[in-house]
């Protein structure tokens, strides 16, 4: 392993004072990692919107950190969509993640059992329509999403390199990928890419294990596997928490060292809003918190 390393991090609005807490608890606890920039996400449906703009906004007041807010194509017409990206331009913002979302009933960004997705009658269709109007409206950095083992509507990873492709085409400047815990799928899928075209940085979403039960269900609505290896680490854990966050810190540093052997040098952490594992990780990754670090005030809003 070699070179630098360069992290971002994903956090969700609170929808309560104790989620409050323990958003900026985990802000404050990883803000001094110097991430490349911090996600805050919009809910499949759209129903999060005015607490991810309220949580940017604060993050941006409160902090030195690069916040890229989550936008998507559902339930908003072209319109309303573009002039939340203008509000967020006149506000600072200059980085965002876009998404098509999902439908009603979808939940941390996942395909909902059943759900079909209805592009609004005046909106965004897809993601790199959505990419194409923001670039259009601003200069802002774009990420996007790729999916190494398929988007869950299709299951066809040859389907979704054709739509990244044209995602970064339209303008997007990097693809953040869905969590895989297959490493060997995330270097095939880097592979093909690249033999397509796609120059843009592929950046590995990595997912710390807090509790088995809610992983099977994120890897069912968006379509990730769950190997049989990974079923054998946590089996029998279900009422030993401490020896439960060991096998999961395990777990991800082991993935994300044989990534940097590979030669991948930036990565992507879904923090589901703790700190605790995602600094191990960072800490095994050879990052060090700045002591002059930027750090986030931890009163409830």
């Amino acid at each position: 392993m070699s070179g630098p390393v360069e992290v971002s991090f994903e956090f969700f609005p609170p929808s309560d004072a104790a989620m409050a807490a323990q958003l900026w608890a985990a802000v404050e606890r990883l803000a001094p990692y110097a991430p490349k920039f911090v996600s805050v996400t919009y809910g499949a449906d759209g129903s999060t919107r005015a607490r991810t703009h309220d949580a940017v906004l604060r993050m941006r007041a409160e902090t030195e950190l690069t916040v890229a807010p989550h936008l998507t194509c559902v339930g908003a017409s072209r319109e309303e969509v573009l002039e939340i990206a203008r509000d967020y331009w006149r506000c600072g913002v200059r980085h965002l993640v876009a998404l098509r979302g999902d439908p009603a009933g979808a939940e941390h960004g996942a395909a909902g059992a059943g759900a079909r997705y209805r592009p609004h009658p005046r909106g965004f269709a897809f993601a790199a329509d959505l990419v194409a109007g923001l670039r259009a409206t601003a200069d802002f950095d774009i990420s996007v999403a790729a999916y190494p083992e398929g988007h869950p509507e299709t299951g066809s990873v040859a389907a979704d390199i054709d739509n990244l492709k044209r995602k970064i085409d339209a303008g997007a400047s990097r693809a953040i990928t869905q969590f895989c815990f297959d490493t060997d799928l995330f270097l095939r899928y880097r592979d093909r890419a690249r033999a397509a075209g796609i120059d843009a940085p592929i950046v590995p979403g990595i997912l710390p294990i807090t509790r088995f039960g809610q992983l099977r269900r994120f890897a069912a609505r968006c379509g990730a596997g769950i190997p049989d290896w990974l079923e054998r680490r946590f089996e029998g854990l279900e009422e030993d928490a401490e020896t439960r966050r060991l096998i999961a810190a395990s777990v991800a540093i082991e993935q994300v060292e044989r990534l940097r052997t590979a030669g991948v040098s930036e990565f992507h952490f879904y923090t589901l809003n703790r700190a605790e594992l995602t600094v191990a990780i960072c800490h095994a990754l050879g990052l060090r918190p700045r002591a002059s670090a930027p750090r986030a005030h931890a009163q409830v809003a």
